[in-house]
């Protein structure tokens, strides 16, 4: 599988489901149906949250911008819908500091939640 998604620095500040040590590695985010219906579910719950802002997208790839409420330091979290696989690639990542307390982890797997609730009302 060929992945958007860069490697992770070796800093505790980034999760990824692709080319990541075990502390630094989240599950991909599972989903049925197409692709295309994926995304744009994913797309539209993202719009939904606060402080984010679609930076690129396109049908396999979405690049999010997430700010802090008080500092308002900027997080990129990338996700990449590969072909034939039914699931999307995540990483997010802090643009400064060494370590995050564990947002970037808390972050995904909230939308996670989110995508999935997503589903069962589709």
């Amino acid at each position: 599988m060929e992945s958007r998604l860069p490697p992770c620095p070796k800093r505790p500040n980034c999760v990824s489901s692709v080319n990541a040590n075990i502390s630094s590695y989240i599950a991909p985010l599972a989903y049925t149906g197409d692709r295309e219906t994926a995304h744009h579910r994913l797309l539209a719950l993202l719009s939904r949250l606060p402080r984010v802002t679609i930076v690129d997208t396109d049908p396999v790839f979405i690049h999010a911008e997430f700010r802090s409420r008080l500092f308002q330091f900027v997080d990129d979290v990338l996700f990449h819908f590969p072909e034939k696989e039914n699931q999307i690639h995540l990483r997010s990542s802090s643009r400064k500091g060494y370590w995050d307390l564990g947002a970037n982890r808390r972050r995904l797997e909230h939308i996670r939640r989110l995508f999935m609730k997503s589903e069962k009302t589709c």
